[in-house]
């Protein structure tokens, strides 16, 4: 015992120097640039580059030429945010091993598996000559940053786990997008979850997994049935399995959990691939009579934060706004002419398929055409044997691709292999944020996204001329049979991919009658969209909030749009609420209801705000979360509702609470007053539970629990967590201010 509290003792007193040398040196760099210029001797600019910072740290970069704008933004971007750079890329090439050692394993199995590295390789190999040396010449100033440092310069972070960073090429800059792909992309699971539930009553899967909601706000289209051209929803027709064992469960959400893990790691885990809003509206509504532009492209709250914000300018660009730490260029900003923003669309772009694998060959798979060999790819991992060692061993691992993909499930006699546009080369490319910032109006702005490639996104457009619209860009698969609902089986073509959809026919808008585009993940093409892009949308919740504020007023200004971007109105919350007290009318008779009978007064005059001061709203939001709990193992079972997943369950949620019919009703429970009381009692317990662990009474509490680790990869590292929280903190209210709003001339709110 007292080892190891000398271990600690000691971690905690080097990181402390380490920290308190690494504010000092900030804190000079920050005088020194308040006070005066300083100018700097680099190999590799071909002219003077000025680098400015304005009151909040944010970097102003003006440059002569292309090659040198992106050094110099490499070398600033490095200068800032080098260790979260490596992190990303570590994380992407499955490589944390090396430095956090076994408790990054299998993070980095899932990542060799998928093969991030080898097709990013791929990648950069075809890319065009103008991305490539623009990749080289971030690449450069990232390295030329790196140059610079000494073992007492680095950042604490590296001082501490006792490594170096690695020269820095354009693959680990095109790596991050991968993390992106897997942040907002990945839903191959819900086709296993999907298949788990084909034996349940067709009436009961629907009600489990709605697509549609009163609350919808479409974007294009009208909910008319379609024309033909989709496909059908293949669930019970095209499910190769039967029922799901208790082991493929488990395998689900054990390769679940790993990927929760690695996203949380670097900042970039959203339930349900959706967590972000964006709006735009024409002049027709605005004080200004111009265009008005917001996004908030939300993701958890982390220090340093995802986004980093940037100025860059050179002959033939003037563009701000926010990238990630290591991609060169702005991903959503404003230039002198247009502004966009962005939100995740989701589209279904993964499809497992089961491969039939030859009995006495295990590397040979059956095709249509026959018998083929699987590709064998042969990984070794570095594995940390000791957090105050930078030795490793190395564990090796195979992985089957076939002509699908890789194989990323194996489970009771069956190996699934999953295609996804981020494993295919000729599907990404490099080159549309650099024609993206360069865009002056919508037939530019239009054409750089012919050449944007990461996963799909609603893009909301305004320009300086006043003209708004809208683009969901990037690649969705058409499918020779189904919509790759629940696994296909590998051995035959029907779940093959025979194009995407056409550039010309995703869903897009320009100058709406309406003058108002909503995009919040929620459904955004009505049944009459002739194309499938996915089943599982978000809840329509924030999307009709927005919609319905934006229409509130006849005329809007920046400060209408950041109250609509603060606003912490919960509908789901305020259905839960109000349908609660409707079940309980006149059923509270007893002196032993009192507790129950006075929340259920506040219930009622509750405004439904999600306020940190609020009492009601922790109440209401644990309730309502064991209610769903209940209904969804009373449903499916307690072992599948661990790997159930579907974001509008919250539409069906709503009816059952408001109409409380009896098929949906957990056995136990003689009517819904019955089943709430003892919701009731759970939301208690977990409250209690949480007050308990942050010493703390109280919605207060809640709100503690939620930004307590904001460092997540130091914070996992025994003895580090408390300091690292403290020395980042202070960066919270800046990742949680990255919302923009944008009045031409396109001034960041």
């Amino acid at each position: 015992m007292k080892r190891q509290l000398a271990v600690i003792l000691t971690i905690f007193v080097f990181l402390f120097s380490i920290i308190q040398t690494a504010r000092k040196a900030h804190a000079g760099a920050g005088a020194t640039t308040q006070a005066n210029a300083r100018t700097l001797q680099i190999a590799g600019p071909r002219d003077k580059v000025t680098v400015t910072r304005d009151e909040r740290g944010i970097p102003y970069i003006e440059a002569n030429n292309d090659e040198d704008l992106y050094f110099a933004q490499g070398y600033v971007a490095a200068s800032d945010r080098l260790w979260q750079m490596d992190l990303f890329r570590r994380n992407a090439r499955g490589e944390l091993a090396e430095i956090f050692g076994s408790a990054a394993l299998e993070e980095d199995k899932r990542h060799r598996t998928l093969g991030f590295t080898q097709v990013v390789e791929a990648e950069v190999d075809q890319a065009t000559p103008q991305a490539r040396n623009l990749l080289l010449a971030y690449s450069k100033g990232v390295n030329a940053y790196i140059a610079t440092l000494d073992d007492k310069s680095l950042a604490p972070e590296f001082q501490l786990l006792r490594y170096k960073p690695k020269t820095w090429t354009p693959v680990d800059s095109l790596l991050i997008v991968k993390n992106f792909f897997e942040a907002l992309s990945s839903s191959w699971r819900l086709d296993v979850m999907r298949e788990t539930l084909a034996e349940l009553p067709p009436e009961k899967r629907a009600a489990l997994m709605p697509e549609t909601s009163p609350l919808d706000v479409l974007v294009v289209g009208k909910d008319a049935e379609k024309n033909g051209l989709g496909a059908k929803n293949s669930l019970v027709a095209d499910a190769v399995g039967s029922r799901a064992s208790a082991g493929l469960l488990e395998a689900i959400a054990r390769d679940a959990a790993t990927e929760q893990r690695s996203l949380a790691r670097i900042g970039l885990w959203a339930d349900f691939l959706a967590a972000s809003n964006n709006w735009v509206v024409s002049g027709k509504h605005t004080a200004s009579g111009k265009p008005l532009l917001a996004n908030d492209p939300h993701l958890a709250p982390s220090a340093p934060p995802i986004w980093y914000l940037i100025h860059l300018s050179a002959p033939g660009v003037r563009v701000a706004g926010v990238t990630a730490a290591g991609l060169p260029g702005v991903v959503i900003g404003h230039n002198d002419h247009i502004a966009w923003g962005f939100t995740n669309v989701g589209p279904d772009v993964q499809d497992v398929y089961v491969e039939k694998f030859d009995e006495k060959d295990p590397h040979r798979y059956l095709t249509p055409a026959g018998w083929q060999e699987a590709q064998i790819r042969h990984e070794e991992i570095k594995v940390r044997k000791n957090p105050a060692d930078p030795a490793t061993e190395t564990q090796t691992l195979d992985v089957t691709v076939t002509r699908h993909g890789p194989i990323v499930l194996e489970k009771d006699g069956k190996r699934y292999a999953l295609r996804w546009t981020a494993l295919d080369p000729k599907l990404n490319h490099a080159d549309g944020v650099y024609a993206l910032n360069r865009a002056r109006n919508w037939g530019e702005f239009t054409n750089a996204l012919r050449g944007y490639t990461p996963p799909m996104q609603n893009m909301v457009y305004a320009d300086s001329e006043g003209h708004i619209g809208y683009y969901a860009a990037g690649f969705a698969p058409i499918r020779k049979s189904g919509d790759g609902s629940v696994p296909y089986d590998g051995s035959t073509d029907a779940g093959e991919w025979t194009t995407y959809i056409p550039f010309d026919k995703l869903p897009h808008l320009y100058d709406p009658p309406s003058g108002i585009v909503v995009t919040a993940n929620q459904r955004i093409v009505g049944k009459d969209y002739p194309y499938f892009l996915t089943h599982s949308w978000a809840q329509p919740y924030r999307a009709r909030r927005i919609l319905d504020l934006l229409n509130a007023k006849p005329k809007l200004n920046a400060d209408d749009f950041r109250a609509i971007q603060g606003d912490v109105y919960t509908q789901a919350g305020a259905t839960f609420a109000r349908a609660s007290v409707a079940i309980f009318k006149g059923q509270l008779v007893s002196p032993a209801d009192d507790q129950l009978r006075d929340t259920l007064s506040a219930f009622e005059k509750w405004d439904a705000k999600l306020n940190v001061e609020s009492n009601v709203a922790p109440v209401v939001a644990q309730m309502r979360i064991a209610f769903r709990t209940r209904i969804i193992n009373a449903a499916i079972g307690e072992d599948r509702a661990k790997t159930f997943g579907w974001a509008n369950f919250d539409t069906t949620l709503d009816r059952i609470v408001i109409d409380q019919p009896a098929d949906w009703l957990p056995k136990e429970f003689k009517n819904y007053a019955d089943f709430l009381r003892v919701c009731y009692v759970d939301a208690r317990a977990a409250l209690t539970k949480i007050w308990a662990r942050t010493n703390q009474n109280g919605p207060g509490a809640i709100w503690s629990r939620r930004v307590s680790h904001i460092h997540s990869p130091m914070c996992r590292l025994s003895g580090c967590s408390s300091l690292f929280n403290r020395f980042r903190r202070a960066a919270l209210a800046f990742c949680w201010g990255q919302r923009s709003t944008l009045d031409p001339p396109f001034q960041c709110a």
